[in-house]
């Protein structure tokens, strides 16, 4: 048996960079495995110098937080890397973005230069587009919902059924009508502002909860988006920009 080797000399990381990414259209449906494999092939594409961990299997050094569930668009995913050579942001989000499957897209990139990123991804602001759906129907599901104090509802895991409690996380809730669609039924946009809690409720779980207390039927999937994801202000019940106080640096 061979006696095993010592861990190989790995550059350290001299930046740390934090990015925001989109899914948009068909990837939308992309896993978040699939995106990692996307980006670790678009990194090599555009020379990253990439840091890399120690150890007989070394990977490239990045963290994500927070991805979205698997067929929701989003405008606000997040995640940062390590690099052995000092980059230009800007440049970075320039080249990176160019060595990206059409769909995956880097929209922003900032140096990180303060502690606890994650902990200001506190909420999120999502769209929940319905179509072929009452617009009455839906606000009267929507008012029956916030008057509520608890709204449990099941979700099946691999693990069996997990219970949620949704309403404590919602911050706030509307629905008001949207443009019917392009084939001319009647379409309502929600827009809701949840708490980034563990476990998460999903939008899924939101009309899993609207269904059971509103009786809200829906026959067309809805087109879920994820707007911004950040800190909370919960006087103004908006999520704000995760890199500004990276910005201010």
């Amino acid at each position: 048996m061979s006696r095993p080797q010592p861990d190989r000399e790995v550059a350290v990381a001299v930046q740390k960079l934090r990015l925001c990414y989109a899914k948009r259209g068909r990837l939308r449906f992309a896993s978040h495995r699939d995106f990692q494999r996307a980006l670790e092939r678009a990194l090599r594409r555009a020379n990253v110098p990439m840091a890399f961990s120690a150890g007989f299997n070394p990977h490239p050094k990045i963290s994500y937080a927070n991805a979205a569930p698997t067929g929701t668009a989003s405008e606000a995913e997040y995640f940062e890397i390590g690099v052995v050579e000092k980059v230009d942001p800007d440049q970075l989000r320039e080249v990176l973005d160019h060595a990206m499957p059409d769909g995956f897209h880097i929209v922003d990139v900032v140096e990180a230069s303060t502690p606890d990123f994650v902990a200001r991804l506190e909420a999120s602001l999502w769209r929940i587009r319905l179509v072929d759906v009452d617009g009455e129907a839906v606000r009267a599901a929507v008012a029956a919902f916030l008057a509520e104090e608890r709204v449990e509802v099941d979700r099946a895991t691999k693990d069996g059924h997990r219970t949620l409690e949704t309403r404590h996380v919602v911050v706030s809730l509307d629905a008001p009508d949207g443009a019917p669609d392009d084939r001319g039924r009647p379409c309502v946009i929600l827009t809701a502002v949840v708490r980034n809690e563990t476990p998460s409720v999903r939008p899924d779980d939101l009309l899993n909860a609207l269904r059971l207390v509103g009786g809200l039927a829906l026959v067309v999937p809805p087109e879920v988006t994820r707007l911004a994801q950040g800190p909370l202000d919960p006087q103004a019940g908006t999520v704000g920009d995760p890199f500004a106080p990276d910005r201010a640096r």
